[in-house]
């Protein structure tokens, strides 16, 4: 009898002592209650939601908190258009952002016929395994090793070894920058989608060494530099590269270039060719 009654005054005790904090935690709640941000759910059910993170945050719903605060623009994301940035906008009460659209870019034209190789690669479908071993199977210090890590880091399908060389198809691209932080040789870049015109070489050698790299490789002949009336393309380096700001798309360098290699045709997404024919010696 006397262990009955201990018990049901043990059940007793918690029963209050669990009613007692029950109340605090209540009053609690009320007291520290920060009211949600009902801009943030609504923000976040607009976002694509593939949490890419090529809008420097963790994910979509990190976004959302962070255009709520005014701390991300309303464009921020890089996988939206227009019409996203402007439905945001009017959610903020604020006056609606053009966003820049961007696109990867392999800059590299190195494919399987035209890149010297100074080994044949038999390790772990890698890049960054197989750069471990002198850089990669290729002489070129800064070509694509084409093993497709940048593949395995796209979320949108938008990127695929051709060749030896990474190809990026524009329209499936959002600039989401996955890529650029998957290659070690650090050689994919986002540029303005709307650009036509890009280098597709990276090395920083002399062009002497560069030719023994590879067959189409910058030789920093500057002839495209001096073809710029706009100023809009540079050698540094030994490589070239172009200003987007500057840049009018007119074809002067891509004329110029001896070697062929500053492209002027978006069409290069799918396969990235050079007829031999076609490149001068210089």
């Amino acid at each position: 009898m006397e262990n009955i009654q201990n018990i049901l005054f043990a059940a007793l005790w918690f029963a209050i002592l669990g009613g007692a904090m029950g109340v605090l935690l209540a009053i609690a709640s009320k007291i520290f209650y920060v009211k949600s941000d009902e801009r943030v759910e609504e923000i976040s059910e607009l976002l694509p939601g593939a949490n890419c993170g090529g809008c420097g945050y963790a994910g979509c719903a990190a976004l959302a908190e962070a255009i709520a605060k005014g701390e991300a623009k309303t464009s921020a994301c890089v996988a939206g258009d227009e019409a996203l940035a402007a439905k945001i906008a009017a959610i903020m009460g604020v006056a609606a952002e053009k966003p820049v659209r961007m696109r990867a870019q392999v800059m590299c034209s190195g494919t399987s016929e035209f890149a010297n190789k100074k080994y044949v690669y038999e390790g772990a479908v890698d890049c960054y395994a197989a750069s471990k071993l002198g850089g990669g199977d290729k002489l070129c210090p800064n070509g694509c090793i084409g093993l497709g890590n940048c593949v395995k880091a796209c979320v949108f399908d938008a990127i695929e070894v051709v060749n030896g060389v990474a190809v990026v198809d524009y329209e499936k691209c959002q600039a989401c920058g996955k890529c650029v932080t998957a290659c070690p040789k650090h050689i994919i870049k986002l540029i303005p989608y709307d650009s036509t015109h890009w280098v597709g070489c990276m090395s920083v050698d002399k062009g002497a060494v560069t030719k023994k790299y590879c067959e189409v490789g910058c030789i920093s002949c500057r002839l495209c530099e001096k073809a710029c009336a706009e100023g809009a393309i540079h050698v540094t380096d030994y490589v070239a590269s172009i200003d987007y700001e500057k840049c009018v798309q007119c074809g002067a360098c891509v004329e110029k270039c001896p070697r062929k290699i500053i492209w002027s045709d978006k069409s290069q997404r799918v396969s990235v060719t050079i007829n031999p024919e076609h490149i001068e010696e210089a």
